[in-house]
């Protein structure tokens, strides 16, 4: 009871269903708990289910034949992504990789269940309601890596983790899906500026307001 009890709190769309229909779709839900670092899904792969992510969180990145990430989004409790809906909508293949970020546990919904759910018009809301808001942000990424330069954005992202970060170039260069090597030059930059300082997998930021007006 306590584990449907937090289902529910984390999914209260759940609670608009039919008792008979709840029951059926918690019945056939496979419960899964990963390790950080494991593949939720690949690129190319069929889409086996709709997830209700219970714990832990997973990021959802776009590889390049060179190996570069562009890390689209991530998936929280009480989220779902909107790649898995939108290959259960339109039957076609994973084209992103989704990964745990820590342990993660999640209940993963068969696809006729799936189908089924979404003739209740609450269900059916709650899909599309997440599909509008991933999309928002998507096309946030999009115009930030067309239209800003990398060094902007790498101000930017600079400025929203605080005065002393603790993370390495190569993390930093996955986050902009950019490659070590450019990021480590612009930081280097920035750090003969005196904008900030570099150490052991750690950056200090000196300089706040010029990083920001750069970011602009």
């Amino acid at each position: 009871m306590q584990d449907i009890n937090h289902i529910l709190a984390l999914y209260p769309v759940l609670e608009e269903l039919p008792p008979a229909i709840l029951s059926t779709c918690l019945a056939t839900t496979t419960r899964l708990t990963l390790p950080a670092g494991s593949m939720v899904f690949d690129h190319g792969q069929i889409c086996a289910g709709f997830p209700f992510v219970l714990s832990g969180s997973l990021r959802v990145i776009k590889r390049s034949e060179q190996g570069r990430e562009l890390p689209l989004y991530r998936v929280t409790p009480g989220e779902s992504c909107i790649m898995t809906s939108g290959c259960l909508l339109g039957q076609s293949l994973y084209r992103a990789s989704g990964i745990t970020e820590a342990e993660t546990t999640l209940l993963l919904l068969p696809r006729q269940q799936f189908e089924e759910l979404l003739a209740f018009p609450a269900f059916r809301h709650f899909v599309f309601s997440l599909i509008s808001e991933r999309l928002s942000n998507l096309m946030q990424l999009v115009e930030e890596i067309a239209f800003r330069k990398l060094d902007q954005r790498l101000a930017a992202v600079l400025l929203g983790k605080g005065t002393l970060l603790h993370i390495t170039h190569q993390q930093l260069a996955d986050e902009l899906g950019s490659v070590r090597e450019i990021v480590s030059r612009l930081l280097k930059g920035f750090s003969d500026q005196g904008w900030v300082r570099l150490g052991r997998e750690q950056i200090e930021i000196l300089d706040p307001l010029a990083l920001r007006q750069h970011a602009l």
